[in-house]
């Protein structure tokens, strides 16, 4: 398949799965059930980083935690009182659990306290500078259990990043079809990396997209640069395309 057919059955199949019906069984539907800014960006951030094992096991740990945080995020980050805090020492997602989950909401709260949008956090010249300056800031704090560290990659271990890349691109990419929100306005498009994991980048090789055998930071960065081919300024929109060719289609 010549460049120009791939681009076509590509933005075909982006249009097929980038749709309001992509929604409800997807974890970007928790984020979908706000309309503040910060509950979509809290929300989206725990949807994102849940994001590994059954779609449908992430929609219902995510939509636990936003039950225990009263679903006000925003809120509950800024106002928690101690009695707050207890009610989330039984949560548990997979490795994710309750020590994890206090130094999110701690951080959340230092965030919040001095910025208006989570979006401050990831400010970089590129998408690697940007997730390895998050990943820094995000534990600054200076009490970060170990065992949570793991919780936030970072291209810095050349993990793919998958899941932040994820959330990026939610927060980001901006059109009309009803997915992405596009609510941050100081981050590019063009700047975002394509969420990589085993299933997009079996396709991805499939269509010559990626030569690097490896899932990791480096073949993120490879893939991406042959999607701007594609599209110069949003080349992450073929996540849709890619995603839905290896999970929904098992291409």
């Amino acid at each position: 398949m010549d460049q120009r057919d791939l681009r076509k059955f590509l933005n075909r199949k982006t249009d097929e799965y980038n749709r309001p019906s992509f929604i409800a069984q997807d974890p970007v539907s928790i984020p979908h059930r706000f309309s503040k800014r910060q509950d979509i960006e809290i929300a989206g951030f725990f949807a994102a980083i849940f994001s590994w094992g059954h779609r449908t096991i992430i929609i219902r740990k995510t939509s636990e935690l936003m039950a225990l945080m009263d679903n006000a995020p925003h809120q509950f980050v800024l106002q928690h009182g101690e009695n707050d805090l207890r009610k989330l020492l039984g949560f548990r997602h997979r490795t994710f659990n309750a020590t994890d989950l206090l130094y999110f909401v701690d951080f959340f709260k230092q965030h919040y306290t001095g910025h208006d949008s989570l979006e401050d956090a990831f400010l970089g010249a590129t998408g690697k500078e940007a997730l390895t300056g998050f990943y820094h800031y995000f534990f600054s704090l200076g009490q970060a259990p170990p065992r949570t560290y793991k919780h936030i990659a970072s291209p810095e271990k050349n993990s793919s990043c998958k899941r932040l890349n994820m959330f990026l691109r939610w927060m980001v990419r901006k059109d009309d079809k009803g997915v992405d929100f596009g609510i941050w306005q100081k981050i590019s498009p063009s700047s975002l990396i394509c969420p990589l994991d085993v299933h997009v980048a079996r396709v991805a090789r499939r269509f010559g997209l990626l030569t690097r055998t490896q899932t990791d930071w480096q073949a993120a960065q490879e893939l991406t640069d042959q999607l701007l081919v594609l599209d110069k300024d949003d080349p992450v929109k073929y996540d849709f395309a890619l995603f839905g060719l290896g999970v929904m289609e098992k291409f």
